[in-house]
């Protein structure tokens, strides 16, 4: 019988064996895990275990090109880590070379351990030609990304990943080494506007609409915002675009959480030109929720969110088209989006907002945030390895 939640005390110590997640058993194990690696950390959120399960084991459109295993690390009959590998045909045609990804890492304190979960997620890799692993993703690119390095004594916000402090130096130990930092900053919404930003958003008063999103028209709206990031993003290190599945189902799923002013879509000359989504920030309503959502979960959520409220929330997704980034439009555009989104954030009792995740090296989003109040929060960092 697998045993996820049994004390990690053991006067002798099997040796560390690895098996392929297949049945029922081996599923609930693997997501029951977390909470015994985070019992003693108060500011681990448990996540939401209907849309984790669903995300790794179930109809995820993420699946219709990408490829995922899943691994427990066992002493005996005691859980002991996680991990799952991805090898995604999108990912690898749109950057074109033979990359793998691992994600969903969460192990107790011991190289062992460690040095078995990778090894079987970079066996597995290998066996279907990937030449370098990244990660972690969890499970992709325009999902959870990203370990933790820096703000462990602070919960994470909604589709944030937390960590343990040893991460980081256990997989080092391996070989893995950075590929990319991300940084995470908290801003006050009721911010004071740069006068530079201001005259500028003048001057193009009369050329740009700023709205917001279009509940009866949600399947236009959602097929402009894809268009959008897959256009504003393009450039950005490791971009995979969103599938048209992929972003209606993200977007249904927002949209039946967040009010309309969330999200904010600058039009041009009528031409939609930059955009904004804000989420109320989930794990603040759902953090005593233990990540169960039955039998009384869901109403105490929904409640929390559309009636109480929340006073943070978070910004995931955030562009402006290429054709605008090089020019002064470029920053603008970015300003009366933020100024857009974050009015409506103010109305509703809002007072801390998390921008991120960002490249380390996009210092024109940053000079813009920083221009506005925002401050780095967190680091996370996407690690790599050749095979």
């Amino acid at each position: 019988m697998i045993d996820a939640n049994a004390p990690f005390a053991m006067t002798d110590t099997p040796p560390v064996r690895i098996s392929t997640v297949c049945s029922r058993a081996a599923r609930r194990a693997f997501l029951d895990l977390p909470k015994r690696i985070y019992r003693d950390d108060p500011h681990w959120i448990a996540p939401l275990r209907f849309e984790e399960r669903q995300r790794v084991f179930g109809h995820n459109p993420l699946f219709a090109h990408a490829e995922v295993r899943a691994w427990l690390a066992m002493r005996g009959d005691l859980v002991v880590g996680r991990i799952t590998a991805q090898v995604d045909a999108l990912q690898q045609r749109t950057l074109g070379e033979a990359l793998g990804m691992f994600g969903m890492l969460e192990a107790e304190d011991d190289g062992e351990v460690f040095a078995a979960l990778s090894a079987a997620a970079e066996h597995w890799l290998r066996d279907r030609g990937c030449t370098r692993v990244q990660g972690p993703f969890s499970l992709s690119i325009n999902e959870e990304v990203g370990l933790l390095t820096e703000g462990f004594a602070a919960p994470p916000f909604v589709m944030m990943g937390h960590g343990r402090r040893y991460y980081p130096p256990r997989l080092e130990a391996l070989g893995y080494r950075a590929a990319q930092e991300l940084l995470t900053y908290t801003i006050r919404p009721d911010f004071v506007a740069p006068a530079v930003m201001t005259r500028l958003a003048e001057r193009v008063a009369g050329q740009v609409r700023i709205r917001p999103l279009r509940r009866k028209n949600l399947d236009d709206d959602l097929e402009i915002l894809r268009d959008l990031f897959n256009d504003a993003w393009a450039n950005n290190w490791g971009f995979v675009p969103f599938t048209e599945a992929e972003f209606r189902a993200l977007g249904r799923t927002l949209a039946a959480l967040i009010p309309d002013e969330y999200v904010q879509i600058a039009e041009l000359d009528g031409q939609p030109a930059a955009f904004i989504v804000a989420l109320p920030n989930v794990n603040e309503a759902a953090r005593d929720l233990g990540g169960r959502l039955l039998p009384w979960g869901w109403a105490k959520l929904l409640w929390r969110l559309k009636v109480r409220g929340v006073h943070s929330a978070r910004v995931p997704l955030m562009g402006v088209r290429r054709g605008y980034q090089q020019s002064r439009l470029g920053p603008t555009l970015a300003f009366l989006v933020i100024d857009a989104v974050r009015q409506g954030l103010s109305r509703r009792g809002v007072d801390s907002v998390e921008m991120g995740w960002i490249l380390e090296g996009n210092s024109g989003m940053r000079n813009i945030i920083e221009a506005i109040g925002g401050a780095v929060y967190k680091r996370y960092r996407i690690y790599q390895k050749e095979l």
